[in-house]
């Protein structure tokens, strides 16, 4: 068990504790700006979600400056990732702070990536993320911490910046799946 193998399992463990301060919603102090209130256990759940989700570059340099890839994290990682993606945004539906068809679509298209690169490698091919896919990522991480955090600190000005990073992300999420399967187009064949 090496080092980018143990932060990777880390970021699995702060799934759980993500959704548990999110659901749980002990209020014990609040911010109320414009009528939309910020309590602080949404602040320590974006505080510990931003450090979840941060770790998940730092797993793979390491692994890749230390020489110590390994199946495992090969395995693990990406499903570390979506087991975080996934719990905040069923959590942001339970919150009502996200309609269920935004979870579905952008759930959906990690799945359906995830079955690309499987039959993928059983093909012995490798497909590596894309540029798409690293703002995919990136929209994803700001779009959730603003709904997680209530819109705050925009709130106070009147911008909707969480809904508009909710709709930048779903746009930037199918495009880099779109472009995933017609850039590997030729791996998926009919077979009678």
């Amino acid at each position: 068990m090496n080092l980018a193998n143990r932060i990777t399992i880390a970021r699995i463990f702060l799934v759980p504790v993500v959704s548990l301060v999110l659901l749980i919603h002990y209020n014990f102090w609040s911010i109320t700006i414009n009528q939309q209130t910020t309590t602080g256990s949404e602040i320590i759940a974006a505080l510990i979600f931003i450090l979840a989700a941060s770790t998940d570059g730092l797993d793979g340099y390491i692994a890749r400056k230390r020489q110590i890839v390994t199946n495992f994290g090969k395995f693990l990682d990406p499903l570390a990732d979506k087991l975080l993606i996934s719990a905040v945004l069923i959590s942001l539906v339970q919150m009502q702070r996200m309609p269920a068809w935004v979870a579905i679509i952008i759930i959906s298209r990690e799945f359906a990536v995830t079955g690309l690169r499987l039959v993928a490698a059983a093909e012995g091919i490798v497909i590596a993320a894309s540029k798409l896919a690293k703002w995919k990522t990136a929209t994803q991480m700001i779009a959730m911490v603003a709904l997680i955090v209530n819109n705050f600190p925009f709130s106070a000005l009147g911008f909707p910046f969480a809904e508009l990073m909710l709709y930048i992300m779903v746009l930037i999420t199918v495009v880099s799946g779109l472009d995933y399967f017609l850039k590997n187009k030729s791996i998926i064949r009919v077979t009678d």
